[in-house]
């Protein structure tokens, strides 16, 4: 008998699951001193690089999982500073006076979105922004206020744990140029024209149209999970079939 398609886990749910294993095991080990515990850390760690290597390459793939774990117990710290946490990460959404979105075709990944890096240490989320939006675009902005933090799993922006702060912007300067290293393309789209892929618009694309008109709007977070280890497509499924019945 096949499996229903609907409970058959997806990349991105087995991804999600290894990552969250994996944490637990990792800040598990930075603070524990116990050699008994530390083996059953250990362990899990194996099962879950078993199960992001299989997501990555199907059950084949579990054959290089042991790279993985060696992977994350070299990432392994002491006390606090061992306690797994997502990364953080921000964004950029700058519209100019036609209505027009800035957006950058990623050399990574090739795929579209508005301008992001990584939070650097000593920048606030607001100065790494602007820098991020002058470096990738060469357009210079002033940072107006946050309109969302996103999970990066969820919306399939990202491969590991990242939370992003998404900040308005508003363009002052600069002329447009795409970074050489980290982007392929730069330039600003009607929203009725958007180049594809375009990573993660079914999440945020509403948010950012309310935001380029003028719409009033409220922080866009994500909605709390029941249980919170179900996928948000998974549930939805389960939802529309209880309905049905």
């Amino acid at each position: 008998m096949e499996p229903d398609a609907d409970i058959v886990p997806t990349t991105k749910q087995l991804l999600r699951w290894a990552e969250a294993l994996a944490g637990i095991a990792r800040t598990g080990l930075g603070f524990t001193e116990s050699l008994y515990e530390r083996e059953r850390y250990e362990e899990v760690l194996r099962v879950a690089a078993d199960i992001r290597a299989s997501a990555d390459n199907g059950l084949a793939g579990a054959q290089d999982a042991e790279g993985i774990v060696e992977e994350w117990l070299a990432s392994v710290g002491k006390g606090v500073p061992g306690y797994v946490t997502p990364k953080v990460a921000v964004g950029a959404v700058v519209g100019n006076e036609e209505g027009e979105l800035l957006l950058v075709r990623r050399s990574d990944s090739g795929v579209w979105l508005y301008p992001t890096g990584w939070a650097d240490i000593g920048y606030s989320a607001s100065e790494v922004v602007a820098k991020e939006v002058e470096e990738e675009t060469g357009i210079e902005v002033e940072v107006e206020r946050l309109i969302a933090v996103l999970d990066g799993f969820r919306v399939g922006m990202s491969r590991i744990p990242m939370y992003s702060l998404v900040f308005q912007c508003r363009p002052i300067g600069g002329e447009l140029r795409a970074h050489p290293l980290e982007c392929t393309d730069a330039g600003w789209f009607p929203l009725d024209a958007l180049p594809q892929p375009l990573a993660g618009i079914d999440r945020w694309g509403p948010q950012v149209t309310a935001v380029l008109r003028g719409e009033p709007i409220e922080v866009l977070y994500d909605p709390v999970r029941q249980p919170v280890w179900r996928d948000d497509e998974a549930e939805a499924r389960r939802r529309g079939r209880d309905d049905d019945a």
